[in-house]
């Protein structure tokens, strides 16, 4: 026996309203439809999915799983359905995004900003958080990653490369020279203890030694406090740009080694949806 769409979606609904009652009001069906519906997928299925002794509802882990893996799918074949019905080829629906804690400050609300502009019927929603997120687990569209490993459970795009750059108070003198050179910094958790930093300057490669005498975890709080004077930082040059252009800041050079890249990535098992491409690609564009 096939699995009845039908009743996975009358499931979805119950779980995401946290309850018949609230999905019945949603959705404008009848409760003693929807556990029904309910019923028949947890006999086709051979699990319960819901506790329905508990006054509130509560998902079974068995439920929490098919939840997770099944409403970003049926959300986007009930989107494809309107969309065809209504014979629309523009994006539509929710956008749900991850994005590292700079990238959603300093690049996403402008490019979101612009592109729900363009495309009034999508809404999106931008999580700013730096752990690695489980895009079918968490239920995100698309996952802003820095450098991310290879996984085959992800696919993608590069939207853009960045430098990290050092950069210190505008006030501040660094010599830069072959000769290894102890620096006050302000260092991100990225940086261990003993590292040495080697700079490209227009004249060859720097030695510095960073001395941290501030450490924080995110690079927002990095750049402010080198703002505020407390020494020299590597910092992405994203976050920086406009603070160096108007004198705020003083570049000294470029860290050693590749760019950094920054990828667009998804869950490789679902297909990708128009509102998903086109935000890729007019992000892609604005950057």
């Amino acid at each position: 026996m096939g699995l009845d769409l039908h009743a996975l979606a009358d499931f979805n609904l119950v779980a995401t309203h946290g309850g018949f009652g609230r999905a019945s009001r949603q959705s404008g069906r009848s409760k003693a439809t929807l556990s029904r519906k309910v019923s028949e997928l947890e006999a086709s299925l051979g699990v319960r999915l819901i506790d329905r002794g508990s006054h509130t509802l509560r998902l079974t882990d068995e439920g929490r799983a098919l939840h997770q893996r099944t409403q970003g799918p049926l959300s986007e074949i009930a989107e494809a359905r309107e969309a065809v019905a209504a014979g629309a080829s523009e994006p539509r629906g929710k956008l749900r995004i991850s994005a590292p804690i700079v990238l959603a400050h300093v690049l996403l609300p402008r490019a979101a900003s612009a592109f729900v502009a363009a495309y009034p019927q999508v809404e999106v929603e931008i999580v700013a958080e730096d752990r690695k997120v489980d895009p079918v687990e968490d239920n995100y569209d698309i996952v802003i990653r820095v450098d991310p490993d290879p996984e085959e459970r992800l696919i993608g795009r590069r939207i853009v490369e960045d430098d990290r750059l050092l950069i210190g108070p505008a006030d501040m003198a660094v010599t830069l020279g072959e000769e290894e050179q102890a620096v006050p910094a302000v260092v991100h958790p990225v940086t261990a203890d003993g590292d040495i930093w080697r700079i490209e300057t227009g004249h060859g490669i720097g030695l510095l030694r960073p001395q941290g005498r501030l450490r924080f975890s995110s690079f927002l709080m990095v750049r402010d406090a080198v703002l505020a004077g407390a020494g020299v930082a590597i910092v992405p040059s994203l976050l920086v740009r406009e603070d160096l252009a108007a004198g705020r800041l003083r570049l000294w050079g470029r860290q050693a080694g590749p760019k950094v890249e920054i990828w667009a990535l998804q869950n490789s098992r679902r297909l990708t949806s128009l509102k998903v491409r086109t935000f890729v690609e007019a992000l892609g564009a604005m950057v």
